[in-house]
């Protein structure tokens, strides 16, 4: 896998849901390889000014943090206006990374808690791409990266709004790429399995209680239970990942649910 250094420099990234995980781990990496960043994600505003003073620290590409209810359709156009404000050219890479969950029996799942989350991981991600497409289309070139799930092939009981969302990442995906692809654009759906991030350590604290262990056993037994390689995925196998799809060698690798899983989906 080989990947130009250079070839991000200059370019404009939106990173979604960036203050903890994927998405900070992703905007670093993007960061580090050139790239001007606009965060926005969850967390207190002594959090927020943590990050910003940090990537101002260790990168001379200019850093932004906008806030954002993406909850809300309205929120998210307002933050749209805000970015393109801030960079009239619009983006060139677009990181769907921001989801949310909500686990009960579909008979149970309160309408308002499928509707934050179809919305956050669904709407959203769609209000983003139609505002930003454009504007790649004009320069030839984009990067579309919506980080999806392995639920978003596969499925679980009390799941049913994440699955839901998830798949529907992925339907997105498929379509933005095919429209896409005669501009030089991709579109791409990462899905990964248990991780070490924050998502998949609300389960393992939830195992943890269930089964009177404390959090680094159940992380050690639940992986080694669901995962293949005995391993979670980390976060900068995904972050490496993103880095490779905004590469030159990626350009016509599109429309393609990737699955890290470690193995879990193949069982």
């Amino acid at each position: 896998m080989v990947v130009n250094k250079n070839f991000m420099e200059g370019k404009v990234a939106l990173v979604t849901g960036s203050t903890s995980g994927f998405g900070l781990g992703i905007a670093n990496q993007l960061a580090a390889k050139g790239c001007s960043i606009i965060l926005t994600g969850l967390g207190s505003q002594e959090l927020i000014d943590s990050i910003v003073n940090d990537f101002k620290s260790k990168y001379t590409s200019r850093v932004d943090f906008v806030p954002v209810d993406l909850r809300t359709t309205e929120s998210v156009q307002g933050f749209c206006d805000k970015v393109t404000s801030l960079y009239p050219n619009g983006v060139d890479i677009l990181v769907n990374n921001a989801g949310t969950i909500y686990n009960a029996p579909v008979e149970e799942l309160p309408l308002d808690k499928w509707n934050d989350v179809m919305t956050v991981s669904v709407t959203s991600p769609f209000l983003l791409i139609k505002h930003f497409l454009p504007g790649m289309k004009r320069k030839g070139w984009g990067r579309i990266i919506n980080m999806s799930s392995q639920m978003g092939v596969i499925s679980l009981a009390g799941r049913s709004a994440y699955c839901a969302s998830r798949s529907g990442l992925i339907g997105l995906s498929r379509c933005v790429a095919l429209e896409a692809a005669p501009y030089g654009i991709t579109c791409n759906a990462i899905c990964p399995g248990f991780a070490n991030a924050p998502m998949s350590h609300g389960l393992i604290r939830d195992y943890a209680n269930k089964n009177n262990l404390t959090f680094d056993e159940a992380m050690q037994v639940f992986v080694e239970k669901n995962n293949p390689t005995k391993k979670p995925v980390e976060i900068n196998e995904i972050c490496g990942l993103v880095e490779f799809l905004c590469s030159s060698s990626a350009c016509n690798m599109t429309g393609a649910p990737i699955l890290v899983d470690a193995g879990f989906t193949s069982q």
